[in-house]
């Protein structure tokens, strides 16, 4: 590595003179680029065409403008490729990179699109070997430059510090064996990965690792799950995945569409500036509880309650709840009524076992309900038009609508096959012992079936209050009526805390696309959490889902990592331990003794604590048990420590409870007593887990009570 200052010699100072200018000449051309696009949809207006062509070009002109004026201000590019002289020869010998250099940036920069780009995006195929190309296999890169950025001075986004070079054809040369990323980091890619953060999570363009970049760049029909330890970037690179999926398939995505569901509303706010600061906006970001509510959450489940109906054997239940009312339930000796239609003098007649053939017939083609409703509405009409042109002749379509929508054939479905809604059928379930009991009869016991049952049902299912299991339980009814529409790709986070309902639920969406699972075992804490990635992938509906481990952290220091490493025996699952080419990090554990502690002598450490982080630089969060939240932030309050709470990004120091820690980090993190948190609930040393993995430079525990490690 050849690390480049301003106060370098002579010729390392016209190098970073040379880069500043070009980054200047990048700023202008952006700026021209932006106000290009707003030309383009004055002159898409004015284009002569079809209403409904000119709108919809209109409409991704002005959505291409938008998306320009809203790219956030920074620099411009991170990195720069120095192709050698024989780089990427193909099967007819020409070099296409040979003697090339190429600045690699978040977006593609262009002056003129019949020219060079300034700046090449980092998703094109060129700009893996900025991410791949090591020592051992440079691909044709000689040499790998990174830069160094500081917050402008001079009315400018950003000021260029300071350059790296590496060296890859010399290190070929003298044989040196490290690879790009083995040992330590460059000291600009260490100083970018380890700077301190204040506010929603930044994109990891400049600085994804081989192993990260794989996942990345992973085809569109290949589904993959990532385990990822604390600290390796797993959020980061289902993201980025995203971002490189959007670039790369364009028109499929916009087909078939992209959806990245999170744990809650504060990590997607958390995670929300990624893809816009990549050039890509637009996209859904959701939870699983918004993306299939029917309804608000009124009502909320004792835990019981909820594990019961997160189960897999609900869906059972409710298929056989739906389909209670179809006729032919009771076996082959059940009657059916004939049916008879009148039309003037003719009268057409279909018998009770053809009906009973058409209806068993359609049952056990597995249909959607209510495209089973309509298919036996079809056959049924079917053998009246027969009768009817045996009689009269060909009918025309007029007929056979007006017959299929006639009150003897509608009276026959509705008895046979009847409407369905998700809302009735499953509060008939969940309000209806007798039905309860039937329904799931072999497949819940006693207690299991009292516990879902509802108490006091209501009038109807109009005045119902749902609970977020109830919603889970709505769509798995929706989802047996009707496909829902889905995605081209879905990329899930925090995974490991779905319950097989849920992944049913997402699965519908994902039927015909590929999926992003990201999530880490240990790191599980909803009742339901998984244990292992197969059975949760069988439930996505993608059991051959590459699963890749990540197991090498770049911002969690090591200190930190091997304190939680800790607990992993004592989790249940069986994941690899994690490691930290970080060893910068601090690690202090504070303990206050039983008198000290019994005068809230752990709360005055706490605010120690946090005056102490306050004196350095970046975030700050305070986790406690959620109990303590509230006593914390009066406590710090008093001391004159200004806090805010998760859902506060800017916020200098955030209060949280364990509960809603997961998916955050903070660069200094103050953890409040372990064992309340670890007592606090069942799964609590999973989220003790959780909660001292969110520190990226320094963790203070504090605690009066017997460590649980």
């Amino acid at each position: 590595m050849t690390p480049l200052e301003p106060a370098a010699d002579p010729a390392l100072r016209d190098a970073l003179v040379h880069e500043r200018a070009y980054h200047d000449t990048c700023r202008a051309a952006l700026a021209a680029m932006v106000e290009g696009a707003g030309e383009q949809v004055v002159v898409g207006e004015d284009v002569s065409a079809s209403g409904a062509d000119a709108e919809v070009l209109g409409y991704r002109l002005r959505s291409h403008a938008k998306e320009m004026r809203e790219l956030p201000e920074g620099p411009l590019f991170f990195g720069r490729l120095d192709f050698d002289d024989h780089a990427n020869v193909d099967q007819a010998g020409q070099s296409y990179h040979a003697g090339q250099s190429y600045h690699v940036g978040r977006l593609r920069i262009s002056e003129h699109p019949a020219v060079p780009p300034l700046v090449v995006d980092w998703r094109a195929p060129v700009s893996r070997a900025f991410y791949q190309a090591s020592s051992r296999d440079p691909r044709g890169v000689a040499v790998r430059r990174r830069f160094g950025w500081a917050p402008g001075s001079r009315g400018e986004s950003a000021d260029l510090t300071g350059l790296e070079d590496e060296h890859l054809d010399r290190r070929r040369a003298s044989d040196d064996p490290e690879p790009a990323f083995s040992g330590s980091p460059g000291r600009l890619l260490a100083a970018e990965i380890e700077r301190p953060r204040l506010g929603p999570m930044r994109d990891i363009a400049a600085t994804i690792q081989p192993e990260q970049d794989d996942l990345v760049r992973a085809d569109l029909t290949t589904s993959v799950c990532v385990q990822g330890a604390p600290g390796t970037g797993k959020t980061a690179v289902g993201l980025h995945r995203a971002a490189y999926l959007l670039y790369t398939y364009p028109q499929r995505i916009r087909r078939g569409g992209l959806l990245i569901l999170g744990p809650n509303r504060t990590f997607l706010s958390y995670i929300a500036e990624v893809l816009p600061a990549l050039g890509e906006t637009g996209v859904r970001q959701s939870t699983v509880t918004d993306e299939i509510a029917r309804h608000p959450v009124t009502a909320e489940d004792d835990e019981r309650a909820a594990v019961v109906k997160h189960d897999p054997r609900m869906a059972g239940v409710l298929r056989r709840a739906l389909y209670s009312g179809v006729a032919g339930g009771g076996g082959p000796g059940e009657r059916f009524n004939s049916l008879v239609l009148s039309e003037g003098s003719y009268r057409w007649r279909v018998s009770g076992d053809e009906l009973r053939r058409i209806v068993a017939d359609v049952r056990a083609e597995e249909l959607p309900y209510d495209i089973g409703r309509e298919r036996v509405r079809a056959r049924v009409v079917r053998l009246l038009q027969e009768q009817a042109e045996r009689r009269a002749g060909p009918r025309p379509n007029a007929w056979l609508y007006r017959i299929s929508r006639s009150r003897p054939v509608g009276a026959y479905l509705d008895a046979v096959w009847p409407k369905a809604r998700p809302e009735e059928v499953l509060a008939r379930l969940l309000g209806d012992p007798d039905a309860l009991a039937v329904a799931a009869e072999g497949l819940l016991d006693t207690d299991e079936r009292k516990a879902v049952s509802w108490a006091k049902p209501p009038r109807t299912w109009r005045s119902a209050r749902w609970s977020a299991a109830d919603l889970v339980l709505l769509d798995e009814v929706a989802g047996l009526l009707a496909h829902p529409d889905g995605y081209g790709h879905v990329v899930v986070d925090e995974a490991q805390d779905l319950s097989p309902m849920e992944c049913r639920a997402i699965a519908r969406r994902a039927a015909y696309g590929s999926v992003t699972v990201l999530g880490d075992l240990a790191q599980g804490t909803t009742p339901w959490a998984a244990r292992d990635w197969p059975g949760l992938l069988a439930d996505l509906g993608k059991p051959d889902a590459h699963v890749v481990p990540l197991t090498t952290g770049f911002r969690v220091p090591q200190a930190v990592v091997g304190l939680a490493n800790g607990l992993l025996g004592r989790l249940g699952v069986e994941v690899p331990a994690a490691r930290s080419l970080r060893r910068d990090g601090e690690l202090r554990i504070r303990r206050v003794d039983g008198e000290a502690a019994g005068g809230g002598g752990v709360v005055a450490e706490t605010v120690a604590a946090v005056r102490d982080a306050l004196a350095r630089e970046g975030s700050i969060g305070v986790i406690a048990a959620d109990a303590e939240v509230v006593r914390l932030r009066e406590a710090l309050g008093e001391a004159g420590v200004v806090t805010g709470g998760p859902d506060e990004l800017r916020s200098r120091v955030a209060v949280l409870g364990a509960g809603v820690a997961k998916g955050l980090e903070y660069d200094q993190v103050v953890v409040v007593e372990p064992a309340a948190i670890a007592a606090a609930e069942g799964r609590g040393l999973h989220r003790l887990y959780v909660v001292l993995t969110r520190a990226v430079s320094r963790l203070d525990v504090v605690h009066a009570r017997a460590l649980p490690w």
